[in-house]
């Protein structure tokens, strides 16, 4: 089985082909900022990125013959993970969908490269809007405000389940904390192959990140909504993207903050170490979720690179379950297996409606 995994994040389009389990070629396709600020939405990028794609696959030398196409699923509405066909009702989705993001390019350039090939199917998997919540875990101190999820889905499933055979067991018999520790910070608590409580990682819940301000306190949030200082995409900014370790050190470069530290600097020192510290109370807070009763506690994500961070979550957390780190992430990996899991029957291909 000949797969394409096509995984567009802000500023770079990642691909990679496989047969069957291995891999053949993995791409990293960066754009510049001057080549997306052409596009004034972020759907408007598409042929663009298809375009670098298939170009890519011709400088490798990759014949463009597949048995599937997968994309990063985009942020759709709230649906169980597992693989879904691309159709009609996942792209008109898309093309409205509730938050601008490049990983909505994902499902539309796999549908695309798949209908120029006869049999080929486009798929995505474990797209950040999954929702297995408890029912328990939605219920906010206001009806208005449901909980929602938004978080790094296919990166802590797919640690998830390496994990488990590394242990010659399955994700689906385990009680896992798991945290994706990169730009933006989630942390899930995973029940017998199912996330039944994880902070909306993307805007507004759970510990601040390097780009993210996390939980807020929220009557001066709602002052600072009507103090005129902001306009309100400003505002969204100062929640998602100029937030968290980039509104207090101007910087989301872990090495260059660590070194800041080792030098001297006890505001970056201060900064850091509160980061871990909202990160462990959130882990605090998922094994109470599981009772207590856990295998495991995972940290994955760039940030987990980092000797410093890891180290002292260990130290928080290490009397709750044993840790083990998993540095950076395997998406186009994990997009893979999961479309070719689904071309062998492995894994229920659903239907988005």
């Amino acid at each position: 089985m000949y797969i394409l995994a096509v995984n567009p994040g802000s500023t770079s389009t990642k691909i990679a082909v496989y047969e069957d389990e291995t891999p053949r070629l993995v791409n990293n396709i960066r754009h510049s900022v001057e080549e997306l600020a052409k596009y004034p939405r972020v759907i408007d990028q598409f042929e663009f990125r298809k375009n670098l794609v298939l170009e890519a696959l011709k400088k490798n030398g990759i014949p463009f013959r597949f048995d599937a196409i997968v994309g990063r699923g985009g942020l759709l509405k709230p649906i169980p993970g597992g693989v879904y066909e691309v159709n009609d009702a996942m792209l008109n989705d898309i093309s409205h969908a509730m938050h601008s993001h490049a990983c909505n390019l994902g499902c539309v350039i796999a549908a695309d490269l798949a209908a120029l090939l006869p049999g080929c199917r486009a798929f995505i998997a474990d797209p950040g809007v999954v929702d297995e919540l408890d029912e328990t875990a939605r219920i906010t101190g206001s009806p208005l405000m449901p909980r929602i999820t938004i978080w790094h889905a296919l990166n802590q499933r797919a640690i998830a389940r390496r994990y488990a055979s590394e242990r010659n067991t399955r994700y689906e018999d385990l009680s896992l904390i798991i945290c994706h520790l990169g730009g933006g910070i989630s942390v899930g608590t995973h029940l017998r192959g199912r996330a039944i409580d994880v902070n909306n990682a993307l805007d507004g819940e759970g510990p601040f990140s390097p780009e993210r301000a996390g939980t807020l306190p929220a009557a001066q949030l709602i002052d600072l909504c009507y103090s005129g200082r902001f306009t309100k995409e400003e505002l969204k900014k100062r929640i998602s993207g100029s937030a968290g370790l980039a509104a207090h050190l101007g910087t989301t470069d872990i090495p260059a903050i660590v070194a800041k530290i080792e030098s001297g600097d006890e505001h970056a020192e201060l900064v850091l170490n509160a980061m871990i510290y909202q990160i462990a109370k959130s882990v605090g807070a998922a094994a109470v979720v599981l009772y207590g009763k856990i295998d495991a506690i995972l940290l994955t994500g760039g940030m987990a690179h980092s000797e410093y961070i890891t180290s002292r979550l260990k130290e928080r957390v290490s009397f709750l379950a044993p840790v083990h780190a998993y540095p950076g992430e395997d998406e186009l990996g994990a997009l893979a297996l999961n479309a070719l899991g689904a071309l062998r029957g492995e894994l229920p291909v659903q239907i988005y409606r």
